[in-house]
């Protein structure tokens, strides 16, 4: 049975970012609020969590899975950035675009895009999401809440935890979060490539 906290959206209480962080430690799967959608969340190396994580969402590995960082210095342990990409990335952050970038050497094989050896990665401006990065202290692995079978994201999280009360470990309620998803650039190749357009305006990587 998923546990269920209520954590305010602008000013997350300690205790309970805390308490949401051991669950992760032991291996949990949680869900957390972000910038766009309701997200899914584990630790990095959790190989059995990230598997429920995939289940979950019925995803296999062809699907990109996101790395929720703290900040840049977080990105730059498991991704690969040029120049050009720092620069990119450090105007368009904290924020809710999502970098498809080269996985480094450090990341776990599974983790990763089999295929290209690349990952997401997104550095969040959601104040719940920040406290549970800065007080785990690690990227988090992730990847946006839509249900099989569902056309739209849940946005409520008494719903999500009807729906997911016996698949996740910890629902957080953080509010409305919209059911728009974040924007997707890829900065693998000569230029950014605009994957998915979502929450997060597109004009800073148009030229």
């Amino acid at each position: 049975m998923a546990q269920y906290f209520e954590i305010h959206p602008a000013n997350p209480q300690l205790r309970l970012i805390r308490e949401a962080v051991v669950i992760l430690r032991r291996g949990g799967v949680i869900v957390y609020p972000t910038d766009s959608l309701y997200a899914l969340g584990c630790l990095v190396g959790e190989k059995a969590a990230m598997e429920r994580l995939r289940w979950i969402r019925d995803i296999d590995e062809r699907h990109h899975l996101t790395l929720m960082c703290r900040d840049l210095s977080a990105v730059g342990e498991f991704a690969r950035l040029d120049n050009r990409s720092f620069r990119l990335v450090k105007d368009s952050t904290p924020g809710c675009y999502t970098f498809i970038l080269p996985a480094s050497g450090d990341l776990p094989r599974r983790v990763s895009q089999a295929r290209s050896k690349t990952i997401g990665v997104r550095i969040p401006a959601n104040p719940i999401a920040v406290a549970l990065l800065e007080e785990l202290g690690e990227p988090m692995l992730s990847t946006s809440l839509l249900l099989p079978g569902d056309e739209q994201p849940l946005d409520d999280a008494r719903q999500i935890r009807q729906r997911l009360e016996h698949s996740v470990d910890l629902v957080i309620d953080g509010g409305t979060c919209g059911a728009e998803a974040s924007t997707v650039i890829d900065l693998t190749g000569a230029a950014p490539v605009v994957v998915r357009k979502g929450r997060g305006s597109i004009a800073p990587f148009l030229h």
